[in-house]
């Protein structure tokens, strides 16, 4: 177990912005920094980070949290494992009183397929830079094809011994169980229980995720015989989903922020020689069919995509019907050809990397027209595969969600395509409007889905509505999660009530609370949480809260005191008005905040007490009952007359 002075030494030096920068590509806007979700796809930005409150929060998914929660959230670690991983970014040593490392990361299993990989790619280094087989062999291969020391011990390459079992007893002989070997993929079990290597007399590439931990491999054979297949490659796991992966993004996602472009070549020896000639933003869909995933994943850390395809004009024209849903996803997309017999690693090693970086900047195209250009010459004077080329190239431009460039590559398009723009607008018209109707056609029943800036329905009340059907308006609730907001955003803070009184914010509301009944029950434990630091003798911050372990707390604690919107500073310095923000009239918030609660819960009393008067029928009781309702009245009358209400019954 991690003692409390690391944990709090941890929280105190992560910074939120630079956490999440790691996986998201974060722009400034206003005091905050917004990004593309990484727990949902989207194209619109909705994910906010907030660095003076330490907190992320996305407006699309609702999830929120701090430093930890995101680890935990993104890399699917358990609550130790996500403060070991900060610790470790930021040199931070940690110390445990019961459990040691390694004891931990034995007991779970997840962890365990992470470091028997982690062996297996050590293993796999030293064999190739110090056996007599791996060098001779692996190495040797590697050189003849051009690539830098440097760059082999970059990426982690090695060699697996043509041996059937040389990894498996290596690993076993270093403790490591057969079961995680097994779950990996490093080894497969015969018809006799026995088990062998996969990856026997291949140069390999370890594949990391994008924190830099080893998750896969991918091994090439050097044998020429046709029966064995040139690469094989790990299989899913529990750790690997080849469709959430792209090879080289540990080593390229700084240069990718950093030049707001995103090289996407086909395999491994594509990233290795694209490195080599000093281009670092380059990733690898790994041979595998480009998926959504790894679009959106490019997506995080930019919206610019150059592709770089060989010259395999048969290629060239099948990744063309693929990549129209890098559009969709709202990506810029360029893409570089080379000459017919090269893809990018032949040809780096054939130009070297001044000319090969010199190519790659002087052929870029836009993909909408690259792709209309390599239509064409195929259909020539054709007149009826023209016009089917016309309606494939209107179809992508349709995929586009931003009007603007849509309108933009159809003027473009006219004069290459030498047709009215007029025609190709109405085309592309009639698309989308074919894809509006689709998508709006009855699915069945569909879930109800809360506006952003409200709490997720289950912090409303322990007996709400399941999501499935729509939840009826409670403003008692809405009013509620008002007062716990302004508990959470400004209990700490100091306000003078007169010239001769002060109090702090928190102790007010309490004080002003002490007849209230809540409908939240989650409330209540805030409350109570509150209840207990006032008696011994402080008061909780926001930070108390929104960093709370109490998963709960965090969450509705963020919910309530974050949002999309912010107010343009140009209200101010372009128009002169000026808008009155809530922290400059304290007083008035919070009073405003309590009558408001507290009216609506004289309604529900007094409701519940007209009732009672209309069953009611012993005079007596009449006589009390009335007695309550002229004293709700003047409460009523007293809240109304702060609110500036008029009571009309």
């Amino acid at each position: 177990m991690i003692n409390r002075e690391t944990i709090d030494k941890i929280m105190d030096t992560a910074r939120i912005e630079e956490v999440v920068g790691d996986f998201v590509h974060l722009k400034k806007r206003g005091t905050s920094l917004i990004g593309n979700c990484p727990f949902h796809g989207e194209k619109t930005p909705s994910f906010h980070v907030s660095v003076t409150k330490g907190i992320y929060k996305c407006f699309g998914c609702g999830k929120g949290g701090d430093s930890v929660r995101f680890i935990m959230e993104h890399e699917k670690y358990s609550y130790p494992e996500a403060l070991k991983f900060l610790a470790n970014k930021y040199n931070i040593e940690v110390e445990e009183t019961v459990e040691s490392v390694q004891d931990v990361e034995a007991q779970n299993a997840r962890e365990s397929l992470y470091i028997v990989s982690q062996f297996a790619a050590n293993y796999f280094e030293d064999q190739m830079w110090n056996s007599q087989e791996g060098k001779t062999i692996g190495l040797s291969y590697f050189k003849e094809r051009g690539f830098r020391e440097d760059i082999l011990k970059k990426f982690n390459l090695g060699y697996s011994p043509d041996v059937w079992d040389a990894l498996t007893q290596d690993a076993v002989k270093n403790k490591h169980a057969e079961e995680f070997l097994e779950k990996t993929g490093l080894a497969i079990r015969n018809d006799k229980g026995k088990l062998y290597d996969r990856f026997r007399g291949r140069v390999m590439f370890p594949i990391h995720n994008f924190t830099g931990r080893v998750i896969g491999f991918g091994g090439r054979t050097l044998k020429t015989d046709k029966n064995v297949p040139k690469y094989v490659n790990s299989p899913e796991s529990e750790i690997y989903h080849k469709s959430n992966v792209l090879y080289g993004l540990f080593h390229a996602k700084k240069a990718i922020r950093d030049q707001d472009n995103c090289y996407l070549v086909e395999g491994y020896a594509d990233v290795l020689s694209v490195h080599q000639a000093n281009i670092e933003n380059v990733v690898a869909s790994s041979g595998t069919s480009l998926t959504i995933e790894q679009i959106r994943l490019i997506g995080r850390f930019t919206q610019n995509v150059t592709i770089l395809y060989d010259g395999d004009a048969a290629g060239i024209k099948a990744s063309l019907r693929g990549l129209d849903m890098i559009l969709e996803e709202g990506l810029n997309v360029k893409v570089v050809s080379f000459p017919a017999g090269d893809d990018p690693d032949s040809y780096m090693h054939k130009v070297g990397a001044g000319a090969f970086k010199t190519y790659i900047e002087d052929n870029r195209k836009d993909f909408i027209l690259y792709k209309a250009n390599i239509l064409l010459a195929e259909a020539g004077n054709d007149p009826i595969k023209r016009a089917g080329i016309i309606r494939d190239i209107v179809e992508s431009i349709a995929k586009i969600p931003d009007n603007i460039k849509a309108s933009v590559f159809i003027r473009e398009c006219s004069s290459l395509l030498q047709i009215e723009e007029r025609v190709l607008l109405s085309e592309l018209n009639t698309m989308r409007a074919a894809k509006l109707k689709k998508a709006s056609a009855p699915q069945g029943r569909q879930q109800y889905q809360q506006h952003p800036d409200m709490p997720p329905a289950d912090f409303l009340a322990d007996d709400y509505e399941p999501i499935v059907e729509i939840p009826t308006s409670d403003e008692d609730k809405e009013q509620e999660m008002e007062i716990l907001r302004l508990l959470i955003a400004y209990g700490h803070e100091l306000v003078y009530w007169d010239e001769t009184d002060n109090m702090y914010i928190g102790s007010f509301i309490m004080q002003n609370l002490t007849d209230v009944v809540f409908k939240s029950g989650l409330l209540d434990r805030i409350i109570k949480h509150y209840w207990d630091s006032i008696e011994k003798g402080s008061l909780p911050t926001i930070n108390t809260f929104i960093h709370n372990e109490d998963k709960d707390v965090a969450n509705v604690s963020i919910n309530v005191t974050t949002s999309p919107y912010e107010l343009s500073p140009n209200w101010e310095n372009r128009h002169n008005i000026y808008v009155r923000h809530e922290s400059g009239h304290l007083k008035k918030t919070i009073l405003d905040g309590i009558y408001y609660l507290k009216k609506k819960k004289i309604g529900e009393i007094k409701k519940k007490v007209v009732n009672e008067l209309k069953t009611e029928t012993d005079p007596v009781n009449i006589d009390i009952i009335l007695n309550k309702c002229i004293l709700i009245k003047r409460v009523e009358m007293s809240i109304a007359s702060y609110l500036g209400n008029v009571i009309l019954e």
